[in-house]
C-alpha cells in the first residue's frame, strides 16, 4: 500500500450515462479512519458523501484507493470533509454535493462537519 497523500487525480471518472435527469448519488464510508495530528491516535468516521451528478460520475473503486491513503495521515477533522469535498468537487463538477464527516467520540467529544455547494 503506497504512503501518498490523496489528491484530486487520484479520483476517476466516467461518463455519466444519464446526464438528461437529476438523480443523487449517496456514498458511505462506514471505516474511514486518519491520525490525529497533535496525538498522532487513530480516528475513525463514516463519510457520507452525497451529490447529484452532472457530466461525470466518479469511480468508485477509485475513491476507495483516495479514501484509504488518509490512514497514516495526520489531519484535522474539518480538513479532512473539505479536502474530500474540494476533491471530489474538483475530480467530477457535480450539479451538487455534500460531504459530512460524522467522526466517533475522542475525549467524550463527537464532531459532525457538513460542506456543501450547489450550483
Amino acid at each position: 500500500m503506497s504512503n501518498d497523500k490523496p489528491v484530486l487525480e487520484d479520483l476517476e471518472i466516467v461518463p455519466n450515462e444519464y446526464n438528461n435527469r437529476d438523480y443523487e448519488v449517496k456514498v458511505s464510508i462506514p471505516e474511514f479512519n486518519c491520525v490525529c495530528p497533535r496525538t498522532g491516535l487513530p480516528d475513525f468516521a463514516n463519510i457520507e458523501i452525497n451529490y447529484t451528478p452532472k457530466d461525470h460520475i466518479v469511480e468508485l473503486k477509485s475513491l476507495k484507493l483516495y479514501i484509504v491513503k488518509f490512514r497514516n495521515m495526520g489531519i484535522f477533522h474539518e480538513h479532512v470533509t473539505n479536502k474530500i469535498f474540494d476533491d471530489f468537487k474538483g475530480a467530477c463538477n457535480p450539479k451538487k454535493i455534500e460531504v459530512i464527516g460524522h467522526f466517533h467520540a475522542r475525549g467524550g467529544i463527537n464532531t459532525s462537519v457538513r460542506a456543501s455547494w450547489e450550483e
